[in-house]
């Protein structure tokens, strides 16, 4: 006679088995060679990026420090609500878009769109509103849906772009920093009321006076701007420097083709942006195709996927997008501003 086995023996006996942090979200690079995005991507799937990022600050805030960018890859992550809540995980301070320099769409809370610029034109790399005194530390993107074809967003290493940069022209830069001038609206740039904010006078000039901006009001209801800045940054928690200011952008040579149209059809004085060096003088064109190049070595391409974030630190980390086509949707947010509070006057004259 067979005895038939004991129910309590058949019954399964459930454990709670514990895995780490490590074992959960895995490490890894594009490439051996590559240090810069670290990409985290979970081992299981349907892991909520908002709510694994919020409990795992601590691994996440010393890596981007030494790496300069993160890619959170196939998380899961619900539209902009919850890229905003993710912002609010790992930051402290979620940034408004204000002293605006290029033209964006708040899509939720302190969630925009991705620069708006046309589909066929790159946007040079560059660190976020570096033409200012200050500026978000974290930066964070999110591809809700990639483009046909390109419209990736290069990075590159902040640090490296400075070594390849000649100590004369550092030297010069960081002897007289970088002049900023800025003329608002006339269909050629954006009105000063969507820079700022505001439809009032007064409330663009507290900003300015706070901000060590002059500013001066002329003809039917345009604003001038001028900003003297840094050229190079001192990092307040790793204390690396970094090349980081915007005078390649801003400069006329910046606009290709369109420049000789703009130098014949206004004075130098109404261009609607431009960058001297901080006594007033001309930058050398020389000098910026320099500067590009060294962006050019250090520029990091990889494909987005929906559904990828990206965060950066903006100091440590230049960002730019490549012409795309097809649908693209992007969004940004920035957190945690630092500001310099180091005040510089600008020249009395214009160039």
């Amino acid at each position: 006679m067979i005895a038939k086995p004991s129910l309590k023996l058949l019954k399964t006996r459930r454990r709670l088995v514990q895995v780490s942090s490590e074992e959960l979200v895995q490490e890894s690079f594009f490439s051996e060679t590559q240090s810069l995005p670290l990409i985290f991507q979970p081992a299981v799937s349907g892991l909520s990026l908002k709510t694994w990022a919020g409990q795992n600050r601590d691994r996440i805030s010393p890596l981007l420090k030494t790496h300069g960018g993160i890619l959170f890859r196939n998380f899961l992550i619900n539209g902009a609500s919850d890229f905003g809540e993710f912002i609010e995980a790992i930051s402290q301070t979620p940034m408004t878009y204000s002293y605006r320099s290029t033209p964006r769409t708040q899509v939720e809370g302190k969630v925009y769109t991705s620069t708006e610029y046309p589909a066929d034109r790159a946007i040079p790399l560059h660190n976020e509103m570096a033409y200012a005194r200050q500026w978000p530390m974290t930066l964070a993107f999110y591809c809700e849906q990639p483009a046909t074809e390109q419209g990736e967003t290069p990075i590159a290493d902040s640090r490296r772009v400075l070594a390849h940069i000649p100590a004369e022209i550092q030297e010069k830069f960081s002897r007289l920093g970088i002049l900023y001038i800025r003329n608002y609206g006339g269909g050629l740039d954006l009105p000063w009321q969507e820079v700022f904010q505001t439809e009032n006078h007064q409330d663009v000039e507290v900003y300015c006076q706070q901000a060590a901006i002059e500013f001066e009001w002329w003809g039917q209801d345009q604003l001038r701007t001028r900003q003297i800045c840094d050229e190079i940054a001192t990092h307040p928690h790793t204390h690396e420097t970094v090349w980081f200011n915007q005078a390649h952008l801003f400069h006329v040579s910046n606009l290709g083709a369109a420049q000789e149209q703009l130098q014949t059809s206004l004075s130098q004085k109404q261009w609607p942006r431009n960058a001297y060096f901080g006594d007033g003088s001309e930058i050398p064109e020389e000098a910026l195709a320099t500067i590009r190049a060294a962006y050019a070595q250090e520029t990091i391409l990889f494909p987005w996927q929906a559904g990828d974030v990206l965060l950066l630190d903006n100091m440590l980390t230049a960002h730019g997008r490549r012409p795309f086509k097809g649908s693209r949707r992007v969004l940004a947010g920035m957190a945690d501003p630092y500001s310099t509070h180091q005040l510089k006057p600008s020249p009395q004259e214009s160039p």
